[in-house]
């Protein structure tokens, strides 16, 4: 295998970037790659015990896998596309985007917490764990009556708290658990509609970074990029970069195709307000969207 063919993919060391990262790895093995995957802990992974939106500044998942594509200690970076500012550093590009996961939320429920006549079948004044401004806000507009708690770590460690009874119930993104197969045959799960409960802007894709003047690396991960989803999620991040907002920003924006859901609020202690918009000029929609924001 020659070197020149040899991409070496920085990410996050836990379970689900590990998949990610092997994901990508399994696709560019198969365009006669030959590729090795680099773990490097982020701001994100160090500082488990404050919600997102107390950690400073943005990128807690990216900037130290940043860092290393710029000193070319790797070429690669598989991110959570969620996860990504929206503007890319100098020096670096999103040069694809993979298939969309299913982008919803994912609802987990203590069997102790379970009543069927509620709405989204939780018990009244129930303990739900999020970090997330977003989820926190749509929570708030959407059962009012729910106890708010953080929540931190990865995946498996998450699901786990609310077995120990920590919670009565977590949101995920569905992405994420179906792409580590978890058994959660113990829990009530239930999938909220991303129309009604609006996912993250660009939730369930991976975005795949590279030095902007790579063209070694350029020539074979730009085979991967999924055309139809970076259009579908442009719009959406679109909307975020013009709000200037991160992963900290209760934003949701989804774009189904033929028309846009929004949920909106100006910090994660308010209740988000939600738009849905149908379109037939793509190219305005994200100005548009952003003025009505804003003047809320």
């Amino acid at each position: 295998m020659s070197e020149n063919n040899l991409i070496r993919i920085g990410t996050r060391g836990s379970d689900l970037a590990l998949w990610q990262a092997n994901h990508v790895k399994t696709q560019l093995e198969q365009l006669g790659c030959a590729v090795e995957i680099t773990i490097i802990q982020t701001q994100g992974d160090r500082i488990q015990d404050l919600s997102f939106d107390k950690l400073e500044g943005k990128g807690f998942f990216t900037k130290e896998i940043e860092a290393a594509l710029l000193n070319e200690s790797v070429d690669l970076a598989v991110h959570s596309h969620k996860d990504l500012e929206t503007n890319q550093p100098e020096g670096l590009k999103i040069i694809a985007v993979s298939d969309r996961e299913d982008p919803s939320e994912l609802l987990l429920i203590h069997p102790q917490a379970f009543v069927a006549n509620q709405k989204w079948g939780l018990r009244e004044n129930a303990v739900i764990g999020t970090s997330s401004a977003r989820r926190k806000s749509q929570i708030l507009a959407l059962r009012p009556d729910l106890e708010i708690k953080d929540l931190r770590g990865n995946v498996p460690t998450r699901i786990q708290k609310l077995r120990d009874g920590n919670y009565d119930a977590i949101l995920l993104a569905k992405a994420g658990v179906n792409r580590l197969n978890l058994d959660l045959s113990d829990l009530t799960v239930l999938t909220l509609n991303p129309l009604e409960f609006v996912p993250a802007p660009a939730q369930g894709v991976l975005g795949l970074q590279i030095r902007s003047n790579d063209q070694r690396t350029a020539q074979f991960v730009a085979k991967l990029n999924h055309a139809e989803t970076a259009v579908k999620i442009g719009l959406e991040r679109a909307v975020l970069q013009k709000m200037e907002g991160g992963c900290q920003l209760p934003l949701g924006v989804y774009n189904d195709g033929e028309n846009v859901h929004i949920s909106f609020a100006k910090n994660a202690s308010e209740a988000s307000q939600y738009f849905h918009l149908h379109f037939s000029d793509e190219e305005s929609l994200a100005d548009q969207i952003v003025t009505q924001l804003k003047s809320l």
